[in-house]
């Protein structure tokens, strides 16, 4: 198995298949910084489909007003799958930029596990160029499509009239607004996504609390040593 360069774990955010999480205050010391995970999603496309979608966010400060943000080719993004429900990867699928495309590796089942990484050169899974305004995707020859650039952050939230509410004051004690004001509306975040078939992850055994198998995920992003 031939790997090259060392990853250090900076920030991790979790989700399983059908659930979203959403994490938009990350951990100090990758806040604001290239290595920032905003949101990680993992779901079907349609019910009972036989692929699911990955789609990691960094970088969730990346407006329309300044240059687009840009993807660090020192960090090492990985997506981690459990299959079995000990919480430990089982297999994973990493994606690195490199001259303005993002390349991809995997699924493969890592030879060890823990806080360091190293990109799998042998288990190429496909490459697709790094967007700008224009979306591109590529599709591999197994069915796997990938994108990687900047998208409007999906994340809505009325921050401001959050705060008058948790302090409000003598002049304004009205509670939310419906439909409220999207504070982060016309903000982007770089994006990273795929459809996988799952004939490639692997067959879960772990089930969720209604006892429907699902593939256990959380994602981390890696920076080169």
């Amino acid at each position: 198995m031939k790997k090259v360069k060392l990853f250090a774990v900076l920030g991790v955010a979790l989700s399983a298949a059908i659930f979203i999480a959403a994490d938009h205050v990350d951990a100090p010391g990758v806040a604001g910084s290239s290595a920032d995970i905003a949101d990680f999603y993992a779901f079907e496309p349609t019910t009972g489909s036989s692929n699911t979608v990955f789609i990691v966010d960094v970088q969730s400060n990346v407006l329309p007003d300044l240059t687009y943000g840009a993807f660090d080719e020192d960090v090492l993004v990985e997506i981690n799958i459990d299959l079995d429900g000990d919480l430990v990867e089982d297999r994973v699928i990493q994606a690195i930029p490199r001259d303005g495309m993002m390349y991809f590796f995997g699924p493969f089942s890592p030879e060890s596990t823990g806080l360091n990484s190293e990109v799998n050169t042998d288990s190429a899974l496909g490459m697709v160029e790094i967007s700008s305004a224009t979306a591109i995707t590529s599709t591999t020859s197994n069915g796997v499509s990938l994108f990687a650039g900047p998208r409007q952050d999906a994340f809505y939230f009325d921050f401001v009239r959050f705060n008058e509410v948790i302090a409000p004051s003598p002049e304004d004690n009205s509670g939310f607004n419906v439909p409220g004001t999207d504070t982060f509306d016309g903000a982007n975040t770089l994006s990273i996504a795929m459809e996988i078939p799952n004939s490639l992850l692997g067959t879960p055994t772990a089930q969720n609390v209604l006892g429907i198998p699902v593939y256990k995920a959380w994602v981390t992003t890696n920076r080169k040593q």
